[in-house]
């Protein structure tokens, strides 16, 4: 054996990729993050997950993750308001339904633009917002659908000031960064490597998003070998590296949240910041998203849920001394969310955002940015 073959063989076993003693395999999947897929991935679907983990999949086709992007056939929010009017100075805005699409138009009474709306981002539980294609780049909705009021308002994030022209009222260009970002967090199979892929986008967070491509895993599994190595599973992270790398990579960190700090208190939807502000983030290492969050489920909404979650940690253990062990709270015994986690109305967004910043909140104190 010639010592170019030598070393290439040590390198292949050492990388812990493909080849093992007398036999080639498929890659193992070492680290996966939802919105770094590497170039030249395919996906295998949800369906041919199903195959196994039926439960898995159909429980998870309800939540949020899974709705986070729509088709504009399928559009249920558009479908149930086919005609959608705002005014804001000079510029009246409207979205109409025909058929399987909706077109998105921007008129100031003499001048008009319209564009067919692409893509659906948001479930409409708070919102939703759209995306076109305009003069060869994609553009953000000025205006929003949300919920609480039933209609149209101005897009969080975009300047509240009336635009100064017609063409800068339809809407916010994207920078190139943006829109992959806005795709890799809301589809998948839609960015690889730094590219847009559209053509294998699948709307929503699906089962591979998270867990990287299934087919190796599926095909060992056939066969009756190892294939736990061939899927990548979240599980296996610390409660730090899921929270801060890994849900953060969509739910945003305090890096976002620094370039977003003129939005004032919409940080509160940045789940991941705001928990990092915690005393019990720092403290224990059991918290985590997943500690309180079933990603397979939709989110819980009662109280019980929850307190028994907080209980889990801040009850005394059979034996344990008391300094091992979290103070348990001297005023209530239920409903801990609201107490130490109250919700915040933010006004662009017409909703009530649970801050998850855990702590102690103080009478008429200021939102803690």
């Amino acid at each position: 054996m010639t010592s170019s073959l030598i070393a290439a063989l040590f390198a292949t076993l050492f990388a812990g990729n493909q080849m093992t003693l007398g036999e080639q395999s498929a890659p193992r999947i070492r680290k996966w993050t939802p919105t770094r897929v590497p170039e030249g991935t395919t996906f295998a679907g949800d369906q041919s997950c199903a195959q196994c983990h039926q439960s898995y999949v159909r429980s998870h086709q309800t939540t949020p993750m899974a709705r986070a992007m729509e088709t504009v056939a399928e559009a249920g929010i558009l479908r149930a308001n086919p005609r959608l009017r705002f005014r804001e100075g000079p510029y009246s805005f409207s979205i109409t339904r025909d058929g399987n699409q909706s077109n998105y138009s921007v008129t100031d009474g003499k001048d008009t633009i319209t564009v067919p709306i692409g893509y659906i981002f948001g479930q409409g539980k708070a919102g939703q917002t759209y995306l076109f294609e305009y003069e060869g780049a994609f553009y953000e909705s000025r205006v929003s659908f949300f919920d609480e009021i039933t209609g149209l308002d101005i897009t969080i994030g975009h300047t509240p000031s009336a635009p100064s022209s017609l063409n800068a009222a339809i809407g916010r260009k994207l920078e190139r960064a943006e829109v992959l970002r806005c795709f890799s967090c809301h589809s998948t199979g839609a960015v690889k490597g730094r590219e847009l892929h559209l053509d294998t986008l699948v709307p929503g967070i699906r089962c591979e998003a998270c867990h990287g491509p299934g087919q190796a895993h599926m095909a060992a599994a056939k066969e009756k070998k190892a294939s736990s190595g061939l899927i990548f599973n979240p599980a296996s992270l610390s409660g730090d590296e899921l929270t801060q790398d890994y849900c953060a990579s969509c739910h945003r960190i305090e890096e976002d949240q620094r370039l977003l700090r003129s939005m004032e208190s919409t940080n509160v939807r940045y789940q991941p910041y705001r928990i990092f502000q915690s005393k019990c983030y720092s403290d224990d290492l059991r918290i985590s998203c997943t500690a309180c969050h079933n990603p397979h489920e939709s989110v819980a909404s009662t109280s019980a849920y929850y307190d028994a979650k907080c209980v889990a940690c801040h009850s005394p253990a059979k034996g344990a001394s008391e300094a091992a062990t979290f103070r348990v709270c001297k005023i209530g015994k239920s409903d801990c969310v609201s107490c130490h986690m109250p919700k915040v109305s933010v006004q662009q967004a017409h909703f009530k955002f649970t801050d998850h910043y855990i702590r102690v909140v103080k009478a008429n104190e200021a939102y803690p940015k």
